[in-house]
């Protein structure tokens, strides 16, 4: 999955995942009224109108983009009702020919490990049948319970030909309560990606890894180190726009031939229309998807224009 991640990335011309992380107070009234008729104000509701707002979005920019990323808190937080709203919206990526990240932040041992990673990667043997169920193309993993979390997703992604991206040097503003602790003289994050570039030395696609990071756009200059400790690992570069990163940030997390990151907008591009740069185009809420979609256009120049000029 590794390569068609890549192939997508320069058939669009775009290093970018739209992250669908939708809140209910992102979606433009007319979904929510028209939802809550049908299914009334419930978790059923609420996954409906999630379910339209994605659609939409998806509708919009697809052409445009290489991947998406869902954040499964924001459909669990609705119980069933919302993982089924996930599970729509992972399905009609694909239908999309979108390649998947599913943002789920697994991390745990044996038996629990290989479950998770089984959901989300790989197959569920039923009887003399498997299936796959979550079927993302890619997840998030962390790494705190050490070799025995990451191997179960190791396996799965040699089996199956997916991929994860380890949580390195995440982009909130207290990451370094942890990651930045000094051990033998180097912070943390750094020993965690030198185990992420050992962790996927064996589990390879033509030129990258399976195994990648997550490494925030809010630390340009640990990215750069970080960069050279995985120069095989792809970086899901979370934080750019609402978070504060920006294109110019971003470019030591590249590597000189262009690839080896894929930069992340949640809020930025979904809830686009809120925004009075896009109002002033004459955007509402009513055709927020295009606010989406322009968000997009501005994102792709943003970075190529930095990657060009450094």
């Amino acid at each position: 999955m590794i390569n068609k991640l890549i192939t997508k990335i320069q058939k669009t011309n775009a290093p970018i995942v739209v992250g669908l992380d939708p809140m209910l107070s992102y979606i433009p009234e007319h979904i929510q009224k028209a939802a809550f008729e049908e299914f009334g104000e419930t978790p059923a509701g609420a996954a409906e109108a999630i379910w339209q707002y994605n659609k939409a979005i998806v509708d919009a920019t697809y052409d445009l983009i290489p991947a998406v990323k869902p954040q499964i808190a924001m459909y669990e937080q609705f119980g069933v009702e919302g993982v089924k709203a996930f599970q729509k919206t992972v399905d009609y990526c694909h239908e999309k020919d979108l390649v998947v990240i599913g943002d789920v932040k697994r991390g745990d041992i044996g038996s629990t490990s290989a479950a998770y990673a089984t959901g989300h990667l790989g197959k569920v043997a039923i009887g003399s049948k498997s299936y796959s169920t979550f079927s993302e193309d890619f997840a998030t993993v962390n790494p705190y319970l050490g070799s025995d979390g990451i191997k179960p997703f190791v396996d799965v992604c040699k089996e199956e030909k997916k991929g994860i991206f380890i949580l390195v040097k995440t982009s909130n503003p207290s990451s370094g309560e942890f990651q930045d602790q000094l051990i033998d003289g180097r912070p943390l994050y750094e020993h965690i990606a030198e185990k992420v570039a050992e962790w996927g030395s064996d589990c390879m696609g033509d030129s990258y890894s399976y195994v990648g990071a997550v490494v925030g756009a809010t630390y340009p200059k640990q990215g750069e180190v970080l960069r050279k400790l995985m120069p095989k690992s792809f970086i899901l570069v979370p934080g750019y726009g609402a978070q504060g990163g920006k294109g110019a940030d971003l470019v030591h997390f590249f590597n000189e031939d262009g690839l080896g990151a894929i930069v992340n907008s949640s809020r930025g591009i979904i809830a686009a229309y809120k925004q009075d740069k896009y109002k002033e185009m004459g955007i509402t809420e009513m055709n927020f998807a295009d606010a989406s979609r322009a968000a997009v256009e501005d994102m792709i120049a943003d970075i190529k224009g930095a990657l060009e000029s450094r």
